[in-house]
């Protein structure tokens, strides 16, 4: 067994994994890795399985130091990684011997990175997941859904002894490329009004700084609703909500389960994929498109992971 100690984290760095599926009838949400794109590759870089736990670094501020040689994988946001002050590029693996420290300072390009271990993190699963939830106390190291803290230990068990590898430059995410978000029409569509399902696609929504792993407000303009009142219903990740001021709601990993908001649709997963890279303040557009459309889009970039 190999171990990590963590000289300084934050809140905003949690332990994740795929998530925690067909526990939603209970209240329970999924969690899991908000870029799940980054997440796969950097388990794909040391031969893990794919959803195996890795660290969710938001925004930067953690540091690591190693208690023995070993190798490690990080995809994702470049949070200005430095190995012992030298700087650590992502979409690779590399090795952090005995004493050595690598430290995230902040974002230059994209909010969150993912640092993969061989096997992956040590973590107990609670209800078939190891992904962090901090609302609902569930996940994490201990199970108990807390954040990762200085002086706490990750410990993993597959081999350290792996050849490194590097990402090609096709495969690597363009955090730059600032694409539409692909939305998958919702049922209550129809009962906007005809002004703002124009504004709703052709128009600029900012990022507002009131934003956690639950959702992500769009500032822009007032979208009305004119349908009848709600009950509330079960929501699924990547909902685009939109409450009684107008302005939307993408509700991420963290959502609650059930909402009675009108929704414009849900997000792809690609495109939450991309969502979850943005930093406060971005802007993004919004792009309806047929849910075989997003289909055959997600089957086929999954695809890239197999026979690789």
């Amino acid at each position: 067994m190999s171990r990590l100690s963590i000289e300084a984290s934050t809140p905003l760095c949690l332990l994740q994994d795929a998530g925690r599926f067909g526990v939603r009838h209970l209240g329970v949400t999924q969690g899991g890795a908000a870029d799940w794109r980054s997440m796969l590759w950097a388990n794909w870089l040391l031969g893990n399985e794919l959803e195996a736990p890795v660290i969710e670094i938001t925004l930067g501020g953690f540091t690591v130091v190693a208690e023995e040689d070993c190798v490690l994988a990080l995809a994702g946001a470049d949070l200005g990684a430095r190995l012992d002050g030298e700087a650590l590029a992502p979409w690779r693996s590399f090795r952090l011997n005995k004493d050595q420290q690598l430290q995230f300072t902040q974002p230059l390009l994209g909010a969150r990175a993912y640092l993969a271990a061989p096997g992956g993190f040590d973590a107990p699963a609670v209800l078939g997941s190891s992904a962090t939830v901090v609302r609902e106390e569930l996940g994490g190291l201990d199970g108990m859904g807390r954040a990762l803290a200085k002086d706490a230990q990750l410990s993993f068990s597959g081999c350290s002894r792996l050849l490194l590898r590097e990402l090609a430059r096709e495969q690597v995410p363009d955090f730059k490329l600032n694409s539409p978000l692909d939305l998958v029409l919702g049922a209550q569509i129809g009962e906007f009004s005809g002004q703002s399902l124009f504004d709703a696609f052709n128009s600029v929504w900012t990022l507002d700084s009131r934003a956690d792993r639950m959702g992500i407000r769009l500032l822009g303009t007032a979208l009305q609703y004119q349908g009848k009142p709600m009950i509330s219903e079960g929501i699924p990740l990547g909902a685009v909500q939109v409450p009684p001021d107008g302005q939307p709601i993408v509700l991420l990993n963290d959502r609650q389960t059930m909402g009675g908001y009108p929704r414009l649709g849900a997000l792809t997963p690609l495109a939450l994929a991309q969502l979850a890279q943005c930093l406060p303040g971005a802007t993004v557009r919004l792009r309806p498109v047929m849910q075989d459309v997003a289909h055959r889009e997600q089957v086929q970039y999954l695809r890239r992971f197999i026979n690789r």
